[in-house]
């Protein structure tokens, strides 16, 4: 199988990218915190990345705090023209490496402030608004206060587009009513479907969906009908994951993450996986209650 990324793409607000991007969260130290171990290793996965093809990064300037962001200057800048970096806000780290709300107008835009400098720009491409919910399961709370603050970093030109993550239908549709949401980041993937009829809702709309955890996240994914169907298919389980999720919706955008260079390529082949129809089958079924779509 090719390392370079499959040539389909999906609008990311104005700007075509490639559907198998890479996600930066992992080149922080242990548990997203601190320096990386191999500092130029980490360098050099962000180098291949964008050798291989990749034009969207996602980070976010609370991972490390800082540290991502500052690799990501270091490793690309001056960057590639077609290189769209997306990032976050709404957390801040404790000095305990906890992750706590910072959701404050004045925090968001300290927040925007930190990732314009560490990334070396002058505006940011994306921002995704991260709303805390319990966890990584969002729940119905109003939105409305936190994205008349993003809408208003947009007009003052600090943010191109806007997106949310963590969020539910029901504050996504409150998001859109006051400003134009180019993407939903939400946790996603072969075992976790809640977001299946958001998932097609947005691609009716042309709106980018962004899973997180697409592996599984802190617990990756164990299904033995997920290893049969890799090895019937001559990948890895992870890869056979990744291709499931691009076949599931033209509108999903990966980004998985790794610190690895070898791992980096093993994720991309998956863009250049076909998925026999049998197969999506018995990996629909994966799901608790199997869901269809």
């Amino acid at each position: 199988m090719s390392s370079t990324v499959s040539h389909d793409s999906f609008p990311l607000g104005d700007r075509p990218v490639r559907r198998l991007g890479y996600g930066a969260m992992q080149l922080a130290g242990p548990g997203v915190f601190g320096p990386p171990k191999d500092r130029e290793a980490a360098l050099a996965v962000l180098r291949a990345a964008v050798e291989a093809g990749v034009d969207h990064i996602d980070t976010s300037d609370f991972y490390g705090p800082h540290v991502t962001n500052q690799l990501i200057r270091e490793a690309l800048s001056p960057y590639n023209r077609d290189l769209v970096i997306v990032t976050k806000i709404g957390a801040r780290r404790g000095a305990d490496a906890s992750w706590l709300p910072a959701a404050s107008e004045d925090e968001l835009r300290r927040a925007v402030e930190d990732n314009l400098r560490n990334l070396g720009l002058d505006t940011l491409e994306v921002v995704n608004m991260r709303f805390f919910g319990d966890g990584h399961n969002p729940d119905d709370s109003s939105v409305e206060r936190e994205m008349r603050v993003m809408a208003d970093l947009r007009r003052e030109g600090l943010v191109r587009h806007v997106g949310v993550s963590n969020v539910s239908s029901k504050q996504v549709a409150e998001a859109r009513e006051i400003v134009p949401i180019v993407c939903v980041q939400n946790q996603y993937n072969l075992a976790h479907r809640g977001d299946d009829a958001l998932i097609d809702e947005l691609a009716r709309d042309g709106i980018a969906y962004v899973p997180f955890f697409p592996l599984g996240g802190f617990s990756p994914l164990q299904s033995e009908e997920l290893n049969a169907v890799a090895a019937s298919l001559q990948a890895t389980p992870m890869q056979v994951a990744l291709a499931w999720l691009l076949q599931r919706a033209p509108n999903i955008l990966l980004i998985p993450g790794t610190s690895s260079v070898a791992h980096l390529r093993e994720n991309l082949a998956a863009g250049d996986l076909p998925l026999p129809s049998e197969a999506v089958a018995r990996l629909d079924a994966i799901a608790p209650g199997g869901a269809a779509h």
